[in-house]
């Protein structure tokens, strides 16, 4: 994950992380009058623009995601403690889609992050699945620790908000911005160098540690939050913690490097291609 770091070389990227920031804020901020949960969870058709960032813009697009979310807080004025996790949570909602493309690959396959056949569609709703679930784990997690809402309730909320608005908005986006962004020069893979991306060595054993620790969460976090009355206390926060752990090792391994590669080995074909 040394791409989250490395990206701040760029000045592209830079660029890319204050303009997710404030596009996502920007459409945040007018459903704050539309809330779920006042204070905490309004309706967010936002919720799409996570991960379709992440895809287009990698590192950029993480981070875009999480200062996005936390400006939405301050400006829309429910930022609290729990915005802390949803910093957290919008990094990895935006993060894992990217780091996980590859893996449904060859490497002489097309990896393009857009979803313009059946499978690249597959592959975009899995990755929206798990990274939704993530999101939603983090912040669930973090609030019932504050003792500020129970985590199951929490949970779905958030899940379902971020998958259906990610699973229906998004490949509308990707289909009308992925062509766009390429063509101006912005995808965060023809930017970086593959040195600086994290390398797939140990890919499949991160995913099986993201997986684990998602479904585990989950299942823990269930089984606990209902048999618990009230949110607060050290059950569920403690009982999660190996799962988080799992997650975050897990997303460390992830690699990422064989999209750069893959993305360079096409311009330079192209290249050719116009010399001849």
């Amino acid at each position: 994950m040394k791409e989250v770091f490395a990206m701040w070389r760029h000045t592209q990227l830079v660029v890319l992380v204050a303009l997710s920031a404030a596009i996502y804020a920007a459409v945040l901020i007018p459903f704050k009058g539309f809330p779920i949960v006042p204070g905490y969870i309004e309706l967010r058709p936002a919720n799409a623009f996570p991960v379709v960032f992440g895809l287009l813009f990698g590192p950029a697009g993480a981070w875009g995601a999480a200062i996005g979310n936390l400006i939405g807080d301050f400006v829309g004025g429910t930022l609290t403690l729990g915005s802390v996790g949803g910093f957290v949570g919008n990094f990895f909602l935006a993060l894992l889609p990217y780091k996980m493309w590859s893996l449904f690959f060859r490497r002489d396959d097309n990896m393009e992050t857009n979803v313009d056949s059946g499978k690249k569609f597959g592959v975009y709703i899995l990755v929206t699945i798990l990274a939704s679930t993530v999101c939603a784990v983090i912040i669930s997690w973090w609030v019932d620790l504050l003792g500020l809402f129970p985590f199951v309730v929490f949970f779905a909320l958030i899940f379902f908000n971020n998958a259906i608005m990610a699973g229906v908005l998004g490949p509308i986006l990707l289909l009308a911005l992925y062509p766009r962004v390429k063509r101006w020069g912005l995808l965060w893979t023809e930017i970086m160098e593959p040195e600086e991306v994290s390398s797939s060595r140990l890919q499949r054993t991160g995913t099986i540690l993201v997986w684990a620790g998602a479904i585990g969460s989950v299942v823990v976090g269930l089984i606990l939050g209902l048999s618990q009355q009230a949110p607060g206390g050290l059950g569920i926060g403690l009982a999660l913690v190996p799962f988080l752990i799992a997650i975050v090792v897990g997303a460390f391994m992830l690699g990422g490097r064989e999209q750069v590669e893959a993305a360079q080995e096409m311009i330079a074909g192209e290249g050719e291609e116009a010399e001849a």
